[in-house]
């Protein structure tokens, strides 16, 4: 999870849903949430992926798309979005009134730029997020994530990770130091909310998973909510995501040992800070070059180490893959020991990217010695939480992010847990 925009919305189109006419609108919507009054929704953004005036939208369910697709769910007109058919046939939802303030906040020397996102239906006792971000460089401000809490009720704040966006600082994805600015955001959104807002916690998506939980060992937090996110290491990770791929692609038996032997080669390289470990990888590159596997694997980054010289490794191999500060090493699990906060985890049965079994077991484990751990799984999906069609050549589309997430975060944050959330199934829950 270093390089991905998991935080973010992807950018695939949503083939689902009724045809419009043939002639695309122009027209687009402010950016905000639009429902018909029943609790159902849509946010429409306007990232910086897509041309004007394309917008993108995400239902309640987690259906989304862009307005200028031929088979977009949603088109603008003025302040209202026109929601599934042409004519007098579509449903005509008016946007929905939200309170947003702009402000910055201090962290270590940086001035970050956030919003606190209030929706006007927010009872006095609704409670306040802090939106902890995943590896991505793109703005947050405007995350359809935030937009779809505060759809439901909830007080949102969400800011620019430092180096990205309106935020000061270098980018980093150093969890310490990131882990220090969400508990500024905490401290910050606290102030702007004072006496509007019951409890007060994170909400953290993919690398966000280990961000949040850190951020709330050290700040006022109340509750930690975490998607797609991992319970093990960076190394760890890596070496997961080879062993996922050895099953998946049918790998000889003889490549699991293998790949353990290789995750110990480079995570050599990448602890001591590329000072050490080069002749054991390079002695390692010899003994598989005649694996086939070896030109297919890829995990997070050994795979590109392997195949990479070590002449090429010496000379630019920090550069490449330890140049943002990461904590290859990091014990997630033990800061989820220290946690006394009600967790929420949600993972995705088929996440490539962020395999969770280990994860799972940990959690399973904390949950049986008595932490406050909600566990669920969603069947079916991707990181992100995307469902997803097998292409041709195996690789995965994303279609739409699985029914029953959003509201599942957005319920189990006012303490509203019921009845089901999609396909989703509840792995452990504490006693209420």
């Amino acid at each position: 999870m270093r390089d991905a925009s998991a935080g973010s919305l992807c950018t695939a189109v949503l083939t689902l849903g009724l045809s419009w006419a043939s002639n695309v609108s122009a027209a687009t919507c402010p950016v905000g949430v639009y429902g018909p009054g029943d609790g159902d929704f849509v946010v429409v953004t306007s990232p910086a992926s897509l041309p004007p005036p394309a917008q993108r939208y995400l239902f309640r369910d987690g259906r989304r798309g862009s307005t200028t697709d031929a088979q977009a769910l949603v088109r603008c007109e003025q302040d209202t979005a026109l929601v599934g058919g042409e004519g007098a046939r579509a449903q005509a939802w008016p946007r929905l009134a939200l309170l947003e303030t702009d402000s910055t906040f201090s962290s270590h020397g940086a001035q970050l730029a956030g919003r606190l996102i209030e929706p006007a239906s927010a009872t006095a006792k609704a409670p306040l997020v802090v939106m902890v971000h995943g590896s991505e460089r793109t703005p947050s401000t405007r995350s359809a994530y935030a937009y779809a809490l505060a759809a439901q009720g909830i007080r949102v704040f969400a800011y620019d990770k430092r180096g990205t966006g309106e935020s000061e600082g270098e980018y980093t994805q150093n969890f310490e130091l990131l882990a220090d600015d969400a508990a500024a955001a905490l401290d910050h959104a606290r102030t702007l909310a004072a006496g509007r807002f019951g409890r007060a916690g994170y909400y953290g998506g993919s690398q966000g998973g280990w961000v949040a939980p850190l951020a709330a060992t050290r700040s006022k937090a109340d509750f930690v909510a975490v998607g797609f996110g991992l319970v093990v290491s960076p190394i760890d990770e890596d070496r997961e995501q080879m062993l996922s791929e050895a099953s998946a692609s049918g790998w000889p038996a003889d490549a699991v040992a293998d790949i353990d032997r290789l995750s110990r080669a480079t995570s050599k390289l990448v602890t001591s800070h590329f000072s050490e470990g080069y002749q054991a990888l390079a002695q390692l590159r010899t003994e598989l070059q005649d694996k086939p596997w070896t030109q297919a694997v890829r995990g997070e980054y050994s795979g590109d180490m392997l195949r990479s010289s070590d002449a090429e490794l010496r000379r630019v191999g920090r550069a490449r893959f330890d140049n943002l500060e990461l904590i290859w090493d990091y014990d997630a699990a033990a800061v989820l020991q220290r946690l006394e906060q009600p967790l929420l985890w949600v993972l995705a049965e088929d996440d490539q990217e962020a395999p969770i079994e280990n994860s799972r077991r940990v959690l399973s484990r904390l949950a049986d010695a008595g932490k406050p751990i909600d566990v669920y799984l969603f069947p079916g999906t991707d990181h992100g939480m995307f469902e997803y069609a097998v292409q041709p050549d195996g690789s995965r589309r994303s279609t739409r992010i699985t029914d029953g997430y959003l509201q599942l975060l957005g319920d189990w944050m006012k303490g509203e847990v019921r009845g089901g959330y999609g396909r989703g199934r509840v792995l452990s829950a504490p006693k209420r």
